[in-house]
């Protein structure tokens, strides 16, 4: 499976590729790496996030999960960049209940890309379980918003 790592602001990040789409985002430096188109695209998108030049992704993700969580993460992908709903909110799009989305957030496989950053709980920030947790949580949500905020030349 190709793989391509990168260096960013909540760490180092490896992107996975499998049958021409994104299947995982991990945080940490793959031990192989062999860049293909696509693999190249995603890195150049997603410093372009880091970099404050893109809020949204054009790529092609496959996300390995059961048709529940692959509804979850559906619904998680039009969240606007920048905004935020809450687990309930999740829950009422694509069934189950705000903890069986926390559970799904949990197992997104490709963080970011799917934003599972922007869910939250009813009374506060939530979870997060990619990178450092919560401090990388409130960066991305950061980002997003300064990028609203400033949307530069």
């Amino acid at each position: 499976m190709p793989q391509l790592s990168l260096h960013t602001p909540v760490g180092d990040i490896t992107l996975s590729e499998e049958a021409g789409r994104i299947v995982s985002l991990d945080w940490g430096w793959g031990r192989d790496q062999t860049e293909t188109d696509l693999l190249r695209r995603a890195r150049d998108q997603l410093h372009d996030y880091f970099d404050g030049r893109r809020l949204d992704f054009d790529l092609p993700l496959a996300p390995e999960g059961s048709a529940y969580r692959r509804r979850v993460w559906e619904a998680l992908r039009t969240i606007p960049p920048g905004q935020t709903r809450s687990y309930q909110d999740i829950a009422r799009i694509a069934g189950g209940s705000p903890r069986s989305v926390g559970g799904a957030n949990g197992a997104n496989p490709i963080p970011i890309l799917i934003p599972c950053h922007r869910v939250v709980a009813t009374g506060g920030i939530g979870g997060y379980s990619g990178g450092d947790g919560l401090p990388t949580k409130r960066y991305l949500l950061d980002l997003e918003t300064r990028m609203l905020a400033d949307p530069g030349p």
